[in-house]
């Protein structure tokens, strides 16, 4: 993996930097579909024009309109979770231990992560049974890298309205931790970042 041609690191930085800046905005923004619009102006942009972007030639991003029903707040219950670990080519054994779950209505309880490498960071990916969807599952927290959509008193704001792909659907370069089996539902969940135009497997 030593000969990969990744962007330049101060590219990748400037990346992060724009994606915690724009949920800073999402979160400062009161409501949940004007925030959504805004969510996805900005990802879309990003995608389109930045240096460090994943975007391939013939790629653009495809999201669902805003439903509510996607949207809930929960606190993370303590649950009992085995620590699993993704291996990458590039990072070695990257670790995660389980934090607790979170309820999402009737598509039921999902596990909330803890990365244990440098800089921690909650982590949320979510796979669902819908066509429309990447298969091996998109992310909803990452906190590490800023995609955080707050709390509301002890309760975490979990909108799958904002599932997004992780950058290894785009660009085969990048290689990205998927959701491991109690982060899976079999329920559709048609909102959020679709597959893109352009998607080729």
């Amino acid at each position: 993996m030593d000969d990969v041609d990744y962007p330049p690191a101060l590219q990748v930085a400037s990346w992060r930097r724009e994606v915690q800046a724009l949920y800073a905005a999402v979160r400062a923004e009161a409501d949940p579909a004007s925030a959504h619009e805004l969510w996805v102006a900005g990802r879309t942009e990003l995608f389109e024009t930045h240096p460090a972007s994943p975007r391939r030639p013939g790629q653009a991003l495809r999201h669902a309109d805003y439903d509510p029903a996607f949207r809930f707040t929960a606190p993370i219950e303590p649950a009992d979770l085995d620590r699993w670990e993704f291996q990458s080519g590039t990072d070695g054994a990257v670790p995660f231990s389980g934090v607790g779950t979170v309820r999402l209505g009737d598509l039921g309880s999902v596990a909330v992560w803890w990365l244990e490498s440098y800089g921690g960071g909650l982590f949320l990916p979510l796979r669902d049974g819908s066509a429309e969807t990447y298969g091996a599952g998109r992310y909803v927290l990452d906190t590490v890298k800023g995609s955080d959509l707050g709390r509301e008193g002890e309760a975490w704001v979990v909108d799958l309205n904002f599932a997004y792909n992780p950058s290894c659907v785009y660009d085969h370069r990048w290689v990205c931790p998927l959701a491991p089996p109690e982060n899976r539902v079999a329920t559709p969940v048609p909102v959020g970042e679709l597959l893109p135009e352009g998607y080729d497997g």
